[in-house]
């Protein structure tokens, strides 16, 4: 998702005062959080954070993605139960050697504004994120293509043109296109549904470059459209009537407000203002899960909560300094006291749910490193000494405003504090800020999420090559960089998947970010909403979404 990047979200503390008011509270326009089953159905959501974009060639956050994913879709989508179904394509075949597809799109298929969706809008859109211009975060995800890596890595005086002309992606006609890959890729058809890969209308793009600014100027080809956005307060995003499914959209209105603390949200949820709530204060979902709340939901999620360390900045240039950090940690303290959504502790950077050539891939690879205060202090100490330096200088961890987030690195500057003897100063900036400092360097320690893009170890593997987009840590190994390159060019299901095995075994020696945890998904959602599903690598899911107040 991830996208990023994930961002992903952790979840905050608040009170939880037992029974809450579970009676929607009317809004200011009399539609109310339940919405009267006779009136317009309105869904009530909190996105936490400002999108930092809004166009599915630049988005790169699950503050973007969760409003992307109602309002496009790309050439297959899933199913509640997580199965890859048609989606704009009606139908696809593959080449024997795996290389080539060719999608075929459903007749009449029209973009929010009348426009004809066509093959010819997925191959631009494309190419759009490859184009080095765009400076897209996410063009490496387009790097399956033949020819992607090479059009997106064009130095400064390279034939553009003829470059992408090179691309393995062309529209043969109206409704049909053409893929073809550098190399057979076992989860393509997932990336197919990811929003990276989603159309733009061609035509709208070339006459108004900043159409995805404004609600006035969107347009997208999914469940809903944009219909309002109040930049840094609400959006709200209505029923789409030209949408191909739009007889299985129960929805009229998806009104989404934009609240970044959670417990805010929360006090919300209870007096009906809005419908669903996620993230849920920390403290807020330990009460609902051990008092078996129905409006509580939990399940997997694919991502990791991790914190990057700066390898370009010392000390945390030692490979000693940076194991110290990690192994002086009580990741179990962080779970169930703070945390507290049955979230795992994690001692290797893939989370369970990715299948491995026979079991679960965390399951087979199993810890890769342990909490051991004693070498923690040891390691410590040599890599001081390495440094030329007598003790660790203070130095401060970097978190997007959140509750949650603030509490969990206060536990990790108490425990450095108490196991290291270390000095901890934390800073909390947003989302999007963070995301710019990470990408910048500019920083020393900060935490990270990042929830899967497709269902495969690679979603998380690729996150370290030498020069990747999502190298936050700034690290560079050339031989984690072969065994990816080897991943990702084997046709042998084994071979790929111990090529990975053995590279998370080299992160995780030399550490250069630290895992802390496996995220859950804990939410709450009223009684009288249905048709929610959580795709283990999405947000909850309210495309299908019902209300039905009696």
């Amino acid at each position: 998702m991830l996208s990023v990047l994930f961002a992903a979200i952790l979840l905050l503390s608040g009170c939880f005062s037992g029974q809450g008011n579970t009676s929607p509270k009317p809004s200011s326009n009399g539609k109310g959080g339940d919405s009267a089953s006779a009136g317009p159905k309105i869904l009530h959501l909190n996105n936490n954070e400002e999108p930092g974009s809004l166009h599915p060639g630049t988005a790169q956050g699950t503050h973007d993605s969760w409003i992307l994913e109602g309002l496009f879709e790309g050439l297959t989508k899933k199913t509640p139960e997580g199965k890859i179904v048609p989606g704009m394509a009606e139908s696809w075949e593959t080449s024997k050697d795996g290389l080539t597809w060719t999608f075929h799109l459903k007749d009449g298929m029209k973009w929010s504004n009348g426009d004809p969706v066509t093959a010819g809008d997925f191959e631009y859109a494309w190419k759009y994120v490859l184009n080095p211009k765009t400076a897209s975060e996410y063009a490496y995800q387009l790097y399956y293509l033949k020819g992607g890596e090479a059009y997106n890595s064009a130095k400064k005086n390279a034939d553009l043109k003829a470059l992408e002309d090179k691309v393995g992606v062309k529209a043969t006609d109206d409704k049909t296109l053409v893929v073809t890959l550098e190399q057979e890729t076992p989860y393509f058809l997932d990336l197919t549904s990811f929003y990276t890969y989603y159309p733009v209308d061609k035509k709208v793009q070339e006459e108004n470059p900043k159409w995805a600014l404004e609600a006035s100027t969107y347009v997208s080809n999914g469940a809903f459209k944009l219909a309002d956005w109040k930049h840094k307060e609400s959006m709200k995003l209505v029923k789409n009537e030209n949408y191909y499914d739009k007889d299985k959209i129960k929805l009229d209105e998806v009104d989404f407000v934009q609240i970044a603390n959670e417990n805010t949200a929360w006090q919300m949820y209870k007096s009906g203002e809005l419908d669903m709530v996620y993230p849920l204060p920390q403290d807020v979902q330990g009460q609902l899960m051990a008092s078996k709340n129905p409006e509580f939901h939990n399940g997997p999620d694919l991502s990791t909560y991790y914190y990057n360390l700066n390898n370009k900045v010392k000390p945390f240039d030692n490979v000693k300094i940076r194991k110290a950090l990690a192994m002086a940690i009580n990741r179990k303290v962080i779970v169930e006291n703070v945390a507290q959504g049955g979230q795992k502790p994690a001692y290797s950077i893939v989370p369970p749910g990715i299948p491995d050539v026979n079991g679960d891939y965390q399951e087979n690879g199993g810890d890769l490193f342990k909490e051991d205060v004693t070498e923690a202090k040891k390691l410590l100490k040599e890599g001081l000494a390495e440094e030329g330096m007598s003790k660790m200088p203070e130095f401060t961890i970097l978190y997007n405003t959140d509750e949650g987030h603030k509490k969990i690195a206060e536990a990790i500057q108490e425990m450095w504090r108490k196991n290291l003897g270390v000095n901890v100063k934390a800073q909390n900036v947003e989302f999007q800020v963070k995301i710019d400092r990470e990408h910048a360097g500019d920083y020393q320690i900060s935490r990270a999420g990042w929830v899967g893009d497709y269902v495969d170890p690679m979603t998380f593997m690729d996150l370290w090559v030498s020069n990747g987009s999502y190298n936050d840590a700034k690290w560079s190994n050339k031989d984690y960089d072969a065994l990816i390159k080897k991943a990702k060019t084997s046709m042998d299901p084994a071979t790929r998947m111990t090529a990975m095995h053995d590279a998370e075994k080299i992160l995780m020696d030399e550490m250069p970010i630290i895992p802390i945890y496996f995220y859950t998904k804990p939410y709450a959602l009223k009684s009288y909403v249905s048709g929610f599903f959580t795709p283990i690598n999405r947000y909850p899911q309210y495309i299908y979404a019902d209300i039905n107040k009696k």
